[in-house]
């Protein structure tokens, strides 16, 4: 296949050209007039298992032709002269045995990290031996290192890295993954040296990053009839400029780096690396702009001197588009409306961008058009719905049962799949109601039992019963070994799936989501043994870690020409169009991640791999992206409302061109804009609001028998300030959902205080020797021990209580001075027998004096009202004296008020008296029979927020209303409406 030569052979593919298609035509050609076994000899060797499908699928598009014997670089271990090399470690046991070493260092350095970190710092070490490994580092080199110039931090790490050596000369027999591929390569390469193998073997697609595959690099490009093909090598470069990249502190960002490596390794120059085919790059000329405005930063005053040089720029950025989207959401439009007119057009394109975020952001704007794009990455293993279930399962271990908890697991959609799923949904949906309108926040078993009690359904004691097993009482927050949590963890999972009644573990491990879920678990069950003990915390932030490390591919089939990418994908494929999208500084390239072991200056000390290493393989990735015939380049000028870096290649690009104006570089680069401007149009115009009429402030106009014959006195406030809200409320029946979590609000902070001063009243109306300030605050802990589980809002609402009750208790001596406590939590009902209307009211509390009259009190936890707010709008306490004078409270007949006063215990305690002289309780019955003679009506209009306190304040019912399409100075739209 080739000729004979003492010159390792090197080839490459410039940018821009369909790699695995041209390898396959290469070896077609090479093999042209030969016998058909003698393809068949080939070994050909690829970096990944989709450019082995690939090189597949080209074959079997004809003609028909024996195959080359395919095999992946990490597969080389799979042969029979190699069976003696152990089986690798499987990667979660040492990252479990790391973690307890590194939870002892952060015991003996909390100043490291939080503890939350472990599992990020497991897996950041496990990294770094991986590296060593590959790269041939051994431990002896990391206890060289010279850290006297560095800080105490990287002193004390660096004697911790010590524990790495256990794992270096540790039993043979169990090897790490690297080590044992390092291991492979290294057995062949001396087998190969023993007795090369004559038939062709060619490597190809890798570019070397790895210090172990570029050791099996080096060794089959010495074979015999080895090659090796190299993807993307850029052939316009210089040999001046390619000695430029010798320093890898300085080039190692360079997208062509790794190349020269592989060169240098080889004993060759980066000139000496032949082209494979005779194929020329989609568009040559654009491979050169590429190739100048890449060339390391050393170097770039070049531009200066070989930019002139640049021949046919407009032809060469003529398939370009520049995209710069104002934010990440018109970006994304822009690109779902070109793969939408794609998808039209019958041509294959692909969105290529590290940026998960966006590749969602895309996926959501494509769904209005129907369009599932292939996303070739799938969905984060914890983000699927076995995912999210387990991992709420994990989070019952950790905290006290919430009703937010157990109605989050409840309503999920692998629960209770065993059998009877629609009635457990029933159900569900009762138990919620009842936890939002009584609670607790926190359910009980005695809780749940006492309302199971009263549901007629057959299944509802199996579920009841099946509740309090699964989730009641389960946490446990301690220290356990985290075999017996696991194993805990997956018995509960199944039970919950398989509900009260059902088999097996229901669909949980269903489908490719669950068994790779299901996988998951059982690796985890499998190598628990090596780690100790863990908290239910750590336990939750290990599983999760676990599930986020792997993806799911979407079970639904997607279209078949729209397609996402990773970088590592666009290597193989071939697309009629690429939208390189996310060109920012922090998303493409990605922002190296913090090294918390060896800084940059020691790891070039040690002979590791620099940072830069991975926005190396990106620069590469984008270099061989940009050369295809139709480019989109596109990034958003802001996210996250703040200003963006422009990616340093797309800034170089437009440097280079916009400094060209006698070759019409600056020209091309507007050209490239107004293209991407001309979509950005477009996506402006999809989006651009059209005049949609506004909604009328409503007053709907019931009819009578429809309007309510009952109302509270709270309620008549209510119809004076926002009569919609009582329309809402009594003729549509419409209830505001009570809170699935209660919180310390004013509601409750009001029902405690007066159940405290209730109790303490009640005591000491018989002994006032014990109107105390002790005997109240016994009071107050005993209350809010027993109604508040919040510990913040007991301590807060205690200290707010004690801060008045000297002064509640100095002005309850002056209110018994002319009356005695009487009774307290009273109702009354009145009616207006003319008008057929009930009105209903609930005293706090009624003093009887002397005189057989009454003093009516009414607690405030917040702004007492004004006389004049009394006088207008909150007219509670005087309608409660009109209503006692002619209805009387209890047992009580029609009763004599001698005064009604608001006791304010807020953060200015004062009493304020009603205005009884000046709204007498006759003007304020007959104000009400106006009121309520006015709203039975059928022509009067239910106005929205009629005359609220605040402009400001919200209604249960503003959107009901459609309140902000309208203004408080819109005028009612008093609309008659049907019964």
């Amino acid at each position: 296949m080739f000729e004979p030569g003492d010159t390792p052979r090197i080839f490459g593919l410039p940018p821009g050209v369909d790699f695995p298609r041209a390898l396959v035509d290469g070896l077609i050609a090479r093999h042209a007039g030969q016998p058909p076994e003698a393809l068949a000899r080939v070994h050909l060797i690829v970096n990944t298992r989709r450019m082995a499908r690939r090189i597949r699928d080209l074959f079997d598009q004809g003609p028909a032709c024996l195959l080359p014997r395919l095999s992946l670089v990490t597969d080389l271990g799979e042969g029979w002269d190699l069976a003696h090399v152990p089986d690798a470690v499987p990667p979660l046991r040492r990252r479990l045995e790391l973690v307890q070493l590194i939870a002892a260092l952060l015991d003996r350095a909390p100043d490291l990290a939080p503890r939350s970190a472990i599992f990020d710092l497991a897996d950041s070490l496990a990294g770094l031996m991986d590296e060593m490994h590959g790269e041939g580092v051994s431990p002896d080199v990391i206890a060289d290192l010279d850290v006297t110039d560095q800080s105490g931090h990287w002193a004390r790490v660096k004697s911790f890295l010590g524990i790495v050596r256990h794992y270096f000369q540790a039993d043979p027999t169990h090897p790490d993954v690297e080590t044992r591929q390092r291991l492979v390569i290294a057995r062949l390469c001396d087998l190969w040296a023993e007795n090369p193998p004559q038939h062709p073997v060619i490597l190809a697609g890798s570019t070397g990053s790895r210090g172990a595959t570029q050791l099996l690099m080096q060794a089959v490009a010495r074979l015999p009839q080895g090659a090796v093909v190299l993807p993307g090598f850029d052939f316009d470069m210089p040999g001046a400029v390619w000695g430029a990249l010798d320093d890898p502190m300085l080039s190692e960002d360079h997208p062509q780096y790794r190349f020269y490596r592989v060169a240098v390794g080889a004993g060759i120059t980066p000139g000496d690396i032949r082209p494979w085919t005779a194929q020329a790059p989609v568009n040559a000329a654009r491979n050169a702009v590429i190739s100048l405005a890449l060339r390391p930063a050393p170097v770039t005053d070049q531009w200066l001197r070989d930019g002139p040089s640049l021949s046919d720029i407009a032809e060469a950025m003529g398939g370009v588009t520049l995209l710069e989207a104002p934010s990440a959401r018109q970006e994304a439009l822009a690109i779902a409306m070109r793969l939408r007119q794609a998808a039209e057009d019958g041509i294959t394109a692909a969105l290529i961008t590290p940026d998960r975020m966006l590749t969602r952001q895309v996926t959501a704007a494509l769904d209005r058009w129907d369009i599932l794009p292939d996303d070739s990455a799938g969905q984060p293993l914890h983000l699927s719905p076995p995912g999210r279930f387990l991992r709420h399962v994990a989070d019952l271990f950790r905290h006290k049962l919430s009703a937010e908890a157990l109605l989050t697991l409840l309503k999920h959609p692998l629960t209770h799949t065993g059998s009877e799923r629609g009635t457990h949904l029933r159900l569900t949906r009762e138990l919620e109601l009842h936890l939002r309108r009584n609670g607790p926040p926190y359910p009980t078993g005695d809780s749940l039992r006492q309302w199971g009690e009263k549901q007629k359904d057959d299944l509802a004691p199996d579920w009841v019963n099946w509740l309090c097993a699964c989730f009641v009482d389960g946490d446990d927050p301690g220290d356990v070994a985290l075999e017996t949590r696991a194993i805990a963890h997956q018995t509960l999972a199944e039970r919950i799936a398989q509900g009260c009644r059902g088999d097996a573990s229901g669909t949980l491990w269903h489908r490719d989501a669950g068994q790779a879920a299901l996988k998951a678990m059982t690796e985890l069950r499998a190598e628990a043994g090596v780690a100790g003990a863990l908290n239910a915390t750590d336990y939750a932030n290990l599983f999760h870690s676990i599930l986020a490390a792997r993806e799911v591919r979407n079970p639904v089939d997607p279209h078949p020409h729209i397609l996402i990418w990773g970088t590592l994908e666009a290597r193989v494929q071939g697309a009629d169009l690429l939208i390189l999208a996310g060109l920012n500084e922090g998303s493409w390239p990605e922002t190296p991640r913090p090294d918390p072991w060896l800084n940059r200056a020691l790891r070039h000390q040690a002979g590791l791999l620099l940072p830069e290493r991975r926005i190396g393989l990106s620069a590469h990735d984008f270099q061989q992206a940009v050369a295809a015939p139709e480019v989109w380049l596109t990034r958003s000028l802001r996210t996250d409302d703040a200003q963006t870096v422009v990616s340093r290649w797309l800034n170089r690009i437009q440097n280079l061109l916009a400094g060209l104006p006698d070759q019409g570089g600056p020209e091309a680069l507007a050209d490239m804009r107004a293209r991407g401007d001309a979509w950005l149009q477009k996506a402006a115009a999809l989006e651009a609001p059209t005049e949609v009429p506004r909604a009328p402030r409503p007053a709907p106009c019931p009819p009578a028998t429809a309007r309510p014959d009952h109302l509270t006195v709270t309620e008549i406030q209510r119809l004076i300030r926002d009569p919609y809200a009582i329309y809402a409320r009594h003729v549509l029946r419409l209830s505001p959902l009570d809170p699935l979590m209660r919180v310390p609000d004013a509601l409750l902070r009001g029902t405690v205080l007066h159940e405290i001063l209730e109790l303490f009243i009640r005591e000491t109306r018989d002994h006032p020797e014990r109107c105390t300030h002790e005997v109240l605050m016994m009071h107050a802990v005993t209350v809010l021990a027993q109604k508040v589980p919040w510990a913040e809002a007991r301590a807060l609402w205690l200290a707010r209580l004690e801060r008045v009750a000297d002064w509640f208790i100095e002005t309850e001596m002056k209110r018994r001075e002319t009356a005695r406590p009487f009774e307290f939590e009273i109702k009354s009902r009145a009616t207006l027998p003319d008008l057929g209307f009930t009105l209903s009211a609930k005293a706090d509390r009624l003093d009887l004096d002397d005189l057989g009259r009454l003093h009516i009190y009414d607690y405030k936890t917040g702004t007492v009202p004004t006389a004049g707010q009394q006088a207008s709008f909150d007219k509670q306490l005087l309608l409660e004296v009109a209503m006692a004078e002619r209805a009387g409270f209890g047992d009580m007949g029609p009763t004599r008020v001698a005064r009604a006063a608001y006791i304010g215990l807020g953060s200015d305690p004062r009493e304020l008296d009603a205005p009884l002289d000046a709204e007498p309780p006759d003007k304020i019955w007959a104000e009400l029979h106006a009121l309520i003679a006015a709203y039975l009506d059928p022509a009067q209009g239910y106005t929205a927020r009629r005359a609220p306190h605040n402009t400001g304040d919200v209604g249960n019912y503003d959107q009901l209303a459609r309140y902000g399409e309208w203004d408080m100075t819109d005028p009612p739209d008093v609309t008659e409406v049907g019964q």
